[in-house]
């Protein structure tokens, strides 16, 4: 089981075809951000109209970067169930990495919404405008520091089963794949509902397919916690670990708030894994 299993993550998994869906992705967000500032270009001179659009995402040309961030969310997703076997740090820094680029793809659909005339301070898109620039500042740093703790990590003896530790966590990353495809199938359909036939979902449009992706991932977790059970019996890991759980539901959570509730729930997700990282590297250390 153990051998098949890895054939068929190295088949799928192998450098030519983490190669073609880069490619793949870099293509497409291309194409769509072509389209997209073509759309506006139509939209603005009166050749198509698009104000049924909730959003200004066809009228200000710096919407069209969201477009493209789109399709490097979904790359970055493929990639972090590709990393998910290595170990559950290279997983929540990829989780954070990818809350971060959502906070960014945000702020590119939100610029439109300024507005710069007189008490523009008291303007409540300005307003969130500025917490989502500061948010983002905030965010990179911390997973910078995140980062650093993780090149820190002691090193300590590895356990003799944990291969087949390693081919649960590859069998895993095997099903998500599916799983993340129709799930990106379906999030188009809603956001299509929603938008053209004004019928769907009432979330967040920017959190749409992140929201089950990010649910998920919990129940990922929360699994791959358990299997490791039998495979070490270390406190301090078994506290890092479920630790690494409760950002993850924090994450989760900011997507469920608005307006600077849904920042502070995201920085405070970051903040909790980083201190539980903090607290692991130095509690193996006095045990080394």
């Amino acid at each position: 089981m153990i051998k098949t299993v890895e054939n068929i993550f190295s088949g799928l998994f192998s450098e030519g075809n983490l190669k073609k869906f880069e490619k793949f992705i870099l293509i497409s967000a291309t194409l769509g951000f072509i389209v997209h500032l073509l759309l506006i270009l139509l939209n603005n001179n009166g050749y198509v109209d698009l104000s049924f659009f909730q959003d200004k995402l066809f009228v200000n040309p710096i919407s069209a970067i969201y477009t493209p961030f789109s399709f490097i969310l979904i790359y970055e997703a493929f990639l972090l169930i590709y990393f998910l076997p290595r170990s559950f740090t290279t997983s929540i820094a990829k989780q954070f990495e990818i809350m971060s680029l959502i906070l960014i793809r945000k702020i590119f659909k939100d610029i439109p919404n300024v507005n710069l005339d007189d008490n523009w301070i008291q303007n409540e898109s300005n307003l969130q405008l500025i917490y989502d620039l500061v948010g983002v500042l905030v965010v990179f740093f911390l997973i910078y520091l995140f980062k650093k703790l993780k090149e820190d990590l002691p090193k300590l003896p590895v356990h003799q089963n944990l291969d087949r530790f390693i081919s649960y966590k590859k069998l895993i990353s095997l099903f998500l794949v599916p799983t993340l495809s129709l799930l990106c199938v379906f999030s188009f359909l809603d956001w299509y509902n929603y938008v053209f036939l004004d019928i769907g979902t009432s979330s967040n449009i920017d959190y749409l397919f992140f929201e089950s992706f990010f649910t998920i991932l919990i129940l990922v977790d929360v699994f791959i916690l358990l299997v490791s059970f039998q495979y070490t019996e270390r406190y301090s890991q078994l506290i890092r670990n479920t630790g690494f759980i409760i950002s993850t539901i924090l994450l989760r959570l900011s997507f469920s708030a608005v307006g600077l509730t849904s920042l502070l729930l995201l920085v405070s997700g970051i903040v909790f894994g980083l201190t539980i990282l903090l607290i692991y590297n130095n509690m193996e250390r006095q045990k080394k």
